[in-house]
């Protein structure tokens, strides 16, 4: 089943959050990344580029629907201040990019750090479970 693929920046993520906790009955992830560059089409991070078709080929494939909501979280040097927004947000924490979660009921139900986030066993796991985990599977 395709996913419903949709993209916040810093400044309407929290308002794509909202609008996406409404879908209704699926998956919901939450996909943070560096912003592409846009002379080559990529992100400036190099395990963003690595994870990110792995994740979109095993979200397509889901037999459940799947909502992707992929947060670009700057340039890099705004991404490597240690007061980004999304490094001192209390719900996230966020160490690295990328970093694949599952959002449930208004909290972490599962999550893929940098260095785990191209793992195809794990990202299957992270779209079967259904019980609350808040640290990594």
């Amino acid at each position: 089943m395709p996913a419903a693929i949709v993209d916040a920046g810093l400044g309407d993520f929290e308002t794509i959050l909202k609008t996406a906790e409404l879908q209704g009955p699926g998956v919901l992830l939450l996909l943070f990344l560096g912003d592409r560059i846009a002379s080559v089409g990529k992100s400036w991070c190099p395990d963003c580029v690595r994870a990110e078709p792995i994740i979109y080929k095993l979200v397509n494939e889901s037999e459940s629907p799947v909502t992707l909501v992929r947060v670009y979280v700057g340039d890099k040097p705004t991404w490597r201040t240690s007061d980004h927004p999304l490094r001192c947000d209390d719900r996230f924490k966020l160490k690295g990019v990328p970093t694949l979660i599952r959002w449930e009921n208004g909290a972490i139900s599962g999550r893929l750090e940098d260095y785990e986030a191209d793992k195809e066993m794990k990202i299957k796991e992270l779209l079967k479970s259904s019980e609350v985990q808040t640290k990594t599977i």
